[in-house]
């Protein structure tokens, strides 16, 4: 390795005027200096400068590098740097030839990093668990459908997860999401086994007078409060990474709802990143090549005609960088140094293909590039098993799909907005059909974790985000709410009359807004309107039949959701008797030819309603993990069987009586094994 950075350098000094040798010798030398320096003086400013370096997404620790670097030039006879521009530039350059070499070379300098430096990292700051229970490892894949994933095996897009299959020591299942399928909800039943109450991705409360956006820290915490019971999936010493909620891990990074009070100190979690010298330098060249494929893959699809396609700004191209290289290295090193710390359950959430689907569309070229890149991080988790104080299980999963189609705007000119404004009398609403990019938030969340280590470095960096804080408390002053709410889950919609106490049902909506029910239900681009009448209960009411859902489903005219499964029913009335049910819930069209739904957001890829693949995700165990012959439908059903898993493995505090969801849990009796 030593030759082949002199090697580098001298490549370099070819390159940049400012860097030269007097021979080879000089070079070897250097390259030696520098492997010294960083091995003996680069742990100790990574660590001092962690809060920074996350701040400034590594530049500071490329500055520091660059410091060493140019300090390890001007000390060896026959070898001279000009100053410390040059010197990042060859810790910049060192790298990027690096990875380049390794590239080419076929080496993958990572399975040593994480074998060594984590490993090492995870035995300094104790802790250490040896035991013969085995652990469980779950790494879920956000917004993957199973049908998706299929393909893909086929096609040779998730090697590693194929060969599992291929090997037998694991089996995939699908299971059904609940009416909202996104991440908030589906967390929140894998988790916490509870996700009651939670409509969509965002949904207005008129009891607190104020919308709640599931990915927003503060309103994170407040759904964990309100679904968490102190024994989630991971309270037994376990770890959240990534994710919405936290489980109840007493070990959590870039969790939302943990952020703004940290359990403990993190930087140890952030710190097995940056502990490599040339990481920073690393990723920032893998952050450039993701920037630039993102761009080649927008102009192909524009060059191609490629339908449907949305506009995607040159600052998606960072974020996307952010969640496909950044993140996926920050909680994958996290996750291996849980593993090898020998945590009893670990959860982690991979945000890159869901956030490269919705803006590309769910198989097309770059969406399953970033998977592939997504299956040789669960290669790189199960190397580290092999290194493991404890036997683990890897199951892999997804919390929901994705369905793709054109935009509610782009099929009709006109947003779900537009056409409740033009059917009624209202004139203040309030939007949200927006979507924040995940990778924006996780971001936010990382610096504002960094934040609270009680470090000076920490404490100047505090300041840069508090746009997570909450907002001002309502007034409760009815006259300053607006008239409407509209908001939307990508093909679910949400409609709220904040100024009106309680449900509107449609004898009230026929005196506010008379018209707007009927225009609802006959648009072409909505499949059915769930409501509530004072006089036959909850409504599912399409354009051409009506549902009666508290009549034991009995069907006037032609079912309008017939298109969407056996269970439809089910789900509605499910969601009608949350306290937080909005007043109207819009379903979008599916259409089955196609296999399409119409967003309410501008989003390619979208999920959060019914229609399509977005409900149905899946699930990958090792084969000596009973799973039950009946269809699984629901989050908590999922969270049960995981909680048999753990019990079944010998952790006895998942076997309990005194968990409250203990007695449903999910049987064995029955399950499906091939152990």
């Amino acid at each position: 390795m030593l030759l082949l950075d002199a090697g580098l350098l001298l490549l370099l000094s070819v390159v940049l005027p400012g860097l030269s040798f007097d021979g080879p010798a000089a070079a070897l030398a250097a390259a030696v200096l520098v492997g010294v320096l960083n091995a003996l003086v680069w742990p100790l400013l990574a660590r001092f400068a962690l809060p920074l370096n996350v701040l400034t997404l590594g530049l500071a620790s490329l500055v520091l590098n660059g410091v060493l670097v140019t300090f390890a030039i001007d000390a060896i006879p026959g070898a001279s740097v000009d100053g410390l521009r040059d010197g990042i530039l060859v810790a910049l350059g060192l790298a990027a030839l690096t990875a380049l070499m390794s590239a080419l070379l076929a080496v993958d300098d990572d399975e040593s990093w994480y074998r060594n430096v984590v490993r090492g990292q995870a035995r300094r700051r104790g802790g250490r668990i040896e035991s013969d229970v085995p652990g469980i490892v779950f790494l879920e894949i956000d917004g993957l459908a199973h049908d998706v994933l299929r393909r893909a095996l086929r096609d040779g897009n998730a090697p590693t997860m194929a060969r599992w299959l291929r090997e037998d020591s694991h089996r995939l299942e699908v299971w059904e999401t609940d009416w909202s399928s996104q991440t908030g909800a589906c967390q929140a039943g894998l988790l916490h086994g509870d996700n009651h109450d939670m409509p969509a991705f965002r949904w207005w409360e008129k009891d607190r007078g104020k919308p709640i956006v599931t990915n927003h820290p503060r309103d994170a915490e407040e759904l964990e409060r309100r679904h968490s019971n102190g024994r989630g999936l991971l309270h037994a010493d376990g770890a959240s990474r990534a994710n919405i909620l936290s489980g109840d891990a007493p070990h959590s990074m870039l969790t939302m709802s943990t952020v703004l009070h940290r359990r403990r100190p993190i930087g140890r979690d952030y710190s097995a990143y940056f502990a490599r010298p040339y990481a920073v330098a690393r990723t920032l060249a893998l952050v450039l090549a993701d920037i630039g494929r993102e761009r080649r893959a927008q102009a192909f699809q524009r060059r191609r005609d490629v339908r449907p396609r949305i506009h995607r700004p040159r600052s998606y191209a960072g974020m996307r960088a952010f969640g496909t290289v950044i993140q996926r290295d920050l909680q994958v090193s996290a996750v291996v140094g849980d593993v090898l710390a020998g945590r009893p359950v670990i959860y982690t959430t991979f945000l890159a293909y869901d956030e490269v689907a919705h803006h590309s569309g769910i198989e097309r070229p770059d969406a399953l590039a970033v998977l592939a890149q997504v299956d040789r991080q669960l290669a790189r988790v199960e190397t580290a098993l092999q290194d493991a104080p404890r036997p683990y299980r890897l199951v892999v999963l997804s919390d929901h799909g994705q369905s793709q189609g054109a935009t509610f705007l782009q099929r009709y000119g006109t947003t779900l907005e537009d056409v409740v404004r033009s059917s009624s009398a209202a004139r203040e609403v309030h939007v949200d059909t927006g979507r924040e990019d995940d990778a924006v938030t996780y971001l936010g969340a990382g610096l504002t974790e960094i934040a609270r280590d009680d470090t000076v470095a920490a404490r100047a960096a505090a300041g840069a985000h508090r746009r997570l804080d909450a907002p001002p408390e309502a007034t409760g002053d009815s006259e300053q709410l607006p008239e409407v709410s509209v908001m939307a889950s990508g093909n679910l919609g949400l409609i709220s009359f904040p100024r009106e106490p309680g449900r509107v049902t449609v004898e009230r909506l026929q005196e506010l807004h008379p018209g707007l029910l009927d225009a609802l239900r006959e648009h072409p681009g909505i499949a059915f309107v769930m409501v509530r009448s004072e006089n036959h209960g909850a409504l599912a009411v399409g354009p051409r039949g009506t549902v009666y859902l508290d009549s034991d489903g009995r069907v006037e005219g032609e079912d309008p959701l017939a298109p969407f499964g056996p269970n439809a029913a089910r789900h509605l009335r499910r969601t009608d008797g949350f306290p937080h049910c909005p007043d109207l819930v819009v379903n979008s069209t599916f259409w089955e030819e196609t296999d399409e739904v119409a967003a309410f957001e501008e989003l390619v890829g979208s999920h959060g309603g019914m229609g399509g693949t977005q409900s149905r995700p899946f699930v990958l165990h090792p084969a000596g993990l009973a799973w039950p012959d009946a269809p699984v439908i629901g989050a908590e059903q999922v969270h049960r069987i995981f909680r048999g898993w753990l019990a079944e493995l010998g952790h006895e505090s998942y076997s309990s009586s005194d968990w409250p969801g203990s007695s449903t849990r999910a049987s064995t009796s029955g399950a499906r094994s091939a152990s």
